[in-house]
């Protein structure tokens, strides 16, 4: 039986790797995208995920287009990180078989929760707008799903924003710090994320003949020579993938649970995920954050996803 499961998303580099493999699983259900602001506009993002779902021939999987910016604080975007648009790659452009559905992110969210009641997982790979906003719209949002996760947050580790704060939660804190502090959810960050990487002798093996293999490449190889060097890590580090090899083997992670909190103020403090690790607060568990990761049953999951797909998918680019 396979678990259904919807995924928020910024698509973004590491994102299109986390939803090929997802669409990928046979154990998994991909029950739809709904689309957050992140590595890029949500108009960007949105069309990004069309694209990739065109690429593979998944057309009947549907588009959800949520938030198009933070609570609180100004958009940024990452573009810079991901390249135009958000995203490289040999793409598609977008057809009507991909058309966005005429329900906001975030109430297709909350539509698809009570759908499967106690069935979904809920995938958020972006920032955490779209799942603040379906709290707001149904407080027992919780209740209705099977698990939380998502990718943000450096409980014990650096940021790669800040000093304290991960990407995706620094680009809304309001909406995380909601969302951790009234949704259970687990926390996958960067103290697990940062070695979640395919290494270079496997990408080598993949075909790069078609705007499959061409965009699969550009996506596993997005980092630039400082940030491997920055991060010390011999290939692109694919965050959202881990999230998502996770929830289709709950052998891939370790996690703990603790007493959480999301900064929300400016400076320093904005999207610090804080895990009360020695009890200090007093206050009970509100989640749970991976502390470590089999990264040999990742590189398997997540590599033999991407092996199967470009041996069965035959795609081209229309002239």
């Amino acid at each position: 039986m396979s678990r259904p499961v919807l995924i928020d998303t910024d698509p973004g580099c590491d994102d299109a790797v986390a939803l090929l493999h997802a669409l990928e699983r046979p154990d998994l259900e991909v029950v739809g995208l709904s689309t957050v602001h992140g590595n890029a506009p949500v108009a960007e993002t949105t069309e990004n995920a069309r694209r990739i779902l065109e690429l593979v021939g998944r057309t009947d999987v549907p588009v959800a287009r949520g938030a198009d910016r933070p609570l609180l604080v100004d958009l940024e975007t990452a573009e810079h990180i991901h390249g135009e648009g958000g995203i490289q790659g040999d793409l598609p452009e977008p057809t009507a078989a991909t058309r966005p559905i005429d329900v906001h992110g975030a109430r297709f969210i909350v539509e698809q929760a009570r759908a499967h009641t106690g069935d979904l997982v809920l995938a958020a790979i972006g920032p955490l707008t779209n799942v603040a906003l379906a709290l707001a719209m149904e407080p027992a949002l919780p209740d209705l799903l099977d698990e939380l996760v998502f990718m943000g947050g450096a409980a014990f580790t650096r940021g790669n924003v800040t000093p304290l704060a991960e990407a995706n939660v620094h680009s809304d804190p309001h909406a995380a710090k909601r969302v951790v502090r009234d949704a259970r959810p687990t926390v996958v960050g960067l103290d697990v994320t940062r070695r979640a990487t395919l290494p270079p002798e496997r990408i080598d093996g993949l075909p790069r003949d078609d705007p499959l293999g061409r965009s699969i490449d550009a996506w596993l190889t997005y980092y630039g020579p400082e940030d491997l060097e920055r991060n010390r890590i011999d290939a692109a580090a694919l965050h959202d993938a881990l999230v998502l090899a996770a929830v289709a083997d709950d052998r891939v992670l370790e996690t703990d649970p603790y007493p959480l909190e999301v900064g929300a103020d400016d400076g320093l403090a904005r999207g610090a995920l804080v895990a009360d690790a020695d009890g200090v607060t007093g206050r009970e568990p509100n989640g749970r954050v991976a502390v470590a990761a089999d990264y040999e049953r990742f590189r398997a999951l997540v590599g033999g996803s991407l092996e199967r797909l470009v041996e069965r998918v035959d795609v081209s680019v229309p002239e």
